[in-house]
Order: C-alpha cells, then sequence, then structure tokens
C-alpha cells in the first residue's frame, strides 16, 4: 500500500481544527489526517481534556497517547488494565476499539493523539531533545511527522519550508528518496510512519 499523497509542509499550530468534544468534556485540535476524509489511514491531534471522560472507539485503528501539558491522566480500561500518564511525555500505545475512561489526576490535560489504520499503516513516536541537527530520511513507503514541543527549529534555506516555533508540526512527506536536516534548540516528538507493504 502506498503513502496517502501530501506534500511536505510545516503546519503551524494556529492552523489546527479545534472542535468541541460531543460529550463536552474536552476538545480536540486536529492537526492532520491523511486523506482528508472521514475513512483515513493516519490522523494526529491534540486532545484537551477538561474532566472525566469516557474515550470514542475506534475498530481497526491502533492509538498512542503523549502526555503534553498538565499533571496526567489515568486511563482505565473495561477489561481491568490501569495505567497513568504523568509528566514528563509519558505515553502508552492501545488498541482503538478498547473501550476505557479517562481520568485526570489534577486538572486538565493535553495530549498528542497518534492513531492509525493497523492494516495499512506502522509508526514508531520518539521523543528526542533537539540539539544541533537531526537527520530523516524519506523514501516512497516512509514520511515523518515532527511535533517540536519547545523551543526553534528549522530545516534551512534550501527546503523552501518556514522555521517551526513550538507547537508546530511538520510532515515530511514520502517519495523520492530524500534527507531532510532540522536544526534548533529544544525537545520533539518524530513520528515514523511506514505503509505496510
Amino acid at each position: 500500500m502506498s503513502m496517502p499523497p501530501l506534500p511536505t509542509r510545516v503546519i503551524p499550530s494556529s492552523a489546527y481544527r479545534r472542535e468541541r468534544w460531543r460529550n463536552g468534556n474536552g476538545w480536540t485540535r486536529e492537526i492532520l489526517r491523511l486523506p482528508a476524509a472521514d475513512d483515513w489511514l493516519l490522523r494526529l491531534s491534540i486532545a484537551e481534556i477538561e474532566r472525566d471522560a469516557a474515550f470514542s472507539p475506534f475498530p481497526g485503528v491502533e492509538r498512542e497517547l503523549v502526555l503534553l501539558r498538565g499533571n496526567g491522566v489515568r486511563l482505565r480500561f473495561d477489561d481491568g488494565q490501569c495505567e497513568e500518564l504523568r509528566p514528563p511525555c509519558q505515553r502508552l500505545r492501545f488498541a482503538g476499539e478498547r473501550a476505557l475512561v479517562g481520568e485526570l489526576l489534577d486538572g486538565p490535560t493535553e495530549d498528542f493523539n497518534v492513531m492509525w489504520r493497523r492494516d495499512a499503516l506502522r509508526t514508531e513516536v520518539l521523543h528526542r531533545p533537539l540539539t544541533g541537527a537531526m537527520h530523516f530520511f524519506v523514501d516512497r513507503g516512509s514520511a515523518w511527522v515532527i511535533h517540536l514541543l519547545g523551543g526553534q527549529a528549522g530545516f534551512g534555506a534550501d527546503s523552501g519550508l518556514p522555521a517551526m516555533q513550538a507547537g508546530d508540526t511538520a510532515w515530511l512527506s514520502a517519495g523520492e528518496r530524500r534527507r531532510h536536516s532540522l536544526e534548533g534548540g529544544g525537545e520533539l516528538l518524530a513520528i515514523r510512519v511506514d505503509a505496510l507493504a
């Protein structure tokens, strides 16, 4: 399966689409959806959890949740498993079919949410400091997502991409093999996205 087409770009945090949850217990700021339709293969968003709430089910989807801000959230699954995400940037991967409730530990949280169709894609989420330069390689079956947690960064004048500020996200598109060099200082999430054969 090929990666859904989307040109390499930087998505500023001001461009994220913010929507109220149907249950009224939080907000979602959608960063990216591939393809841009209801039957997406990859979706990136930030969840703003304001109070304890059940999570929506997503059959056929894997997801990984990373705590960005706040004192933490407890994920209580219907099968009895209970996990806590605490600062800094603790995370958990789980199947989207599993029923669970998010319980706030001490006030609202913001959580980075990666969701992908398990029959189409494979992902790896890395949490890294940025000190100097980092290099990301893409090819026809692999792309990268870079979410800048803090600091400033840029891909260089020859990339044609704007500088990144804290909260921005870059999509490095799959295609001809290429190296993208990111320079700056701060902290980031780097998400490798591979299409399954």
